[in-house]
């Protein structure tokens, strides 16, 4: 048996004022991996719209509610309420509200290596790109032609935390987290400066 306390592990506060706490090397799981979040008003999951093509993944609601996203629709999640998705179903989720959003999200299995975004590869044209962030910068590949891109910053403000949303449209976009600029692609290096 494993036992934590919240306030007691290691987390992130991001620069909205959002935290997450990873809880899956805490708690020595070898089958999941879980996250406890706080997300400030107006604030979001991080990620944007993504899908983990190997992974189960739910949101469970602790205090607040969560406006969440697929490709197909959008869905509001209290507290004491739970949402999954399954492999390969993009998704993302945000607060809407005007109080704070606390909630787990918990993935099986625990090591995702194929997550994705909703992006063709503009050589082949195939659908949805692989994301990597672990190298020394984020970069989005083709798993058909392996293409790799590297996103650039907003050409609108040079913020550099573009995330992938539909919020009411029919197809995703790009949406820049710091001066609200909508791209219908992400803005990517040409092919000279690879």
């Amino acid at each position: 048996m494993e036992h934590v306390t919240l306030d007691r592990l290691d987390g992130g506060t991001f620069a909205t004022g959002s935290a997450r706490q990873p809880m899956t090397d805490a708690l020595c799981t070898t089958e999941l991996a879980i996250n406890h979040y706080r997300i400030v008003p107006g604030d979001g999951f991080p990620g944007g719209l993504h899908a983990h093509m190997d992974q189960e993944e739910l949101y469970l609601v602790l205090d607040g509610e969560a406006t969440v996203e697929t490709m197909d629709r959008t869905v509001t999640v209290a507290a004491g309420q739970l949402v999954r998705f399954g492999p390969g179903e993009f998704h993302t989720g945000w607060n809407d509200t005007g109080s704070e959003l606390v909630a787990f999200a918990i993935g099986v299995p625990r090591e995702t290596d194929d997550i994705r975004v909703p992006l063709s590869c503009p050589d082949c044209g195939h659908g949805d790109m692989r994301l990597d962030s672990g190298g020394a910068a984020l970069t989005f590949s083709c798993p058909n032609c392996e293409t790799e891109r590297r996103p650039e910053p907003c050409p609108d403000c040079g913020h550099d935390n573009l995330q992938f949303t539909r919020r009411g449209r029919d197809s995703p976009v790009v949406v820049c987290d710091c001066c609200d600029s909508v791209f219908e692609a992400p803005p990517l290096q040409t092919d000279s400066s690879r």
